[in-house]
Formats: structure tokens, sequence, C-alpha cells
């Protein structure tokens, strides 16, 4: 598939208690900022939030599954969390095509997580490579 520069994709997820479990299990990131709600609630966060796994890995899905799509993996990431995502906050992943390779299967993309209040959560750029049958 050819890309052109501005081509965009989103995908949205809302985050439960049972996606922090969950990642939590595969990972082992049990920090109280997840879990322990006195805790939490005595920080600048005001409440508990997810891991960052669970905001970067709707990009992951986002890049997989819908733009570039099956068979693409990242090169590089530079992104930076903004603010933060809290259990039943629904967020969008965008990914805006910034460049194109001449020669390669090679894209530069923005992205950018939103929470449902439009607030960014998360902002930066990535390379993608597709790789193809």
């Amino acid at each position: 598939m050819k890309f052109e520069v501005g081509q965009t994709a989103e995908r949205s997820q809302t985050v439960t208690a049972e996606h922090v479990e969950a990642f939590a299990a595969m990972t082992g990131d049990r920090n109280p900022l997840h879990f322990d709600e006195a805790f939490a609630k005595k920080t600048r966060f005001g409440g508990l939030v997810v891991q960052g796994g669970l905001t970067t890995g709707l990009l992951h899905a986002l890049v997989a599954m819908d733009m570039p799509g099956p068979g693409t993996v990242f090169l590089s990431q530079d992104w930076s969390f903004t603010a933060p995502v809290y259990i039943g906050d629904t967020i969008t992943a965008t990914a805006t095509v910034k460049k194109v390779h001449d020669t390669k299967p090679v894209t530069q993309l923005e992205v950018r997580v939103r929470r449902q209040d439009g607030e960014t959560v998360l902002e930066g750029e990535a390379w993608c490579y597709t790789m193809g049958p």
C-alpha cells in the first residue's frame, strides 16, 4: 500500500481496571500509582492512573492493524507523556504520515493520544517499517 503525507488513522479504547490488572500480570508493573487508591490520591494525579504501556499499546495496535497496517513494526519512537490517563478514560490514538521513504517501506508518523475530554496525554513521532509478503 502506498502512503501519502497527511494520511491519518485513529483507534480508540476505554481503559478498564481489568486492562490495568492484565498489564500488571504480564509485566509485573504494580506501581502503587495504579493499584493503591490512598497512595495515588496523595500524588499530583489525585487518583489511580493506568500504566503508560497501556497508552502506548494503543499506538502499537494502530500501527500494526490500521496504518501502516499488518506487517508493520516500530523502528523508533520519540514521544512524551503530557497528562495522565485514568481508569475509565476513553483514549484515542491518532497517527498522521509525515514522511514516506522513496525506496523503502519506511514511514515517519506524527502520533498523538487524547482523552475523551480532548486533552493530549501523549505526543511525538515514530518511524515504522512495513514488511511485505
